[in-house]
C-alpha cells in the first residue's frame, strides 16, 4: 500500500484498488461456478444491507434493532466471503515495521500537502 497525493493534490489516497480486483475477480468465478447460490447469497445480503440502512435511518429503530440488523449484514457478508481467500487481503495486516514504514510515508506525504498549501497562502498576488 504506497500513499499518494489525490488528483487535486488536497488529501492523502491509500490506493486499495489492488486488493479489491482480486476480490471482485474470485465472485466473478465462484458465480461463473454455481450462480443460484451466489445469487442467492447476494440476494440476502442486499436484503440485509437494506433492513440495516432503513434501521439506520429509521427515529422508531431501537439500538437493539439496529445490532441486529448490523449482525445481520455481517452474517450475510462473511458467507459470501468464506470461499474468497483473497477477501483476507482487503484489510491487510501490517508488521510493526511495516507499519511504521506505512506511517512515515503516509506523513511525508501530507507534510508535502502542509507544505505546498502554506505556500499558496504565503504567496502574494
Amino acid at each position: 500500500m504506497r500513499p499518494q497525493l489525490s488528483a487535486d493534490g488536497l488529501a492523502v489516497r491509500l490506493a486499495l484498488a489492488e486488493h479489491v480486483d482480486p476480490l471482485l475477480d474470485e465472485f466473478a468465478l465462484a458465480y461463473a461456478q454455481d450462480p443460484d447460490t451466489v445469487g442467492r447469497l447476494l440476494a440476502a445480503h442486499a436484503a440485509s444491507v437494506v433492513a440495516l440502512d432503513y434501521a439506520m435511518c429509521s427515529d422508531d429503530a431501537t439500538d437493539y434493532g439496529r445490532a441486529m440488523r448490523a449482525a445481520e449484514a455481517d452474517a450475510t457478508r462473511e458467507a459470501l466471503l468464506d470461499d474468497c481467500p483473497t477477501a483476507l487481503a482487503v484489510d491487510p495486516l501490517l508488521a510493526p515495521d511495516d507499519a511504521i514504514t506505512l506511517a512515515g510515508r503516509i506523513t511525508r506525504t501530507a507534510a508535502h500537502i502542509r507544505h505546498r498549501t502554506a505556500q499558496n497562502r504565503n504567496a502574494r498576488p
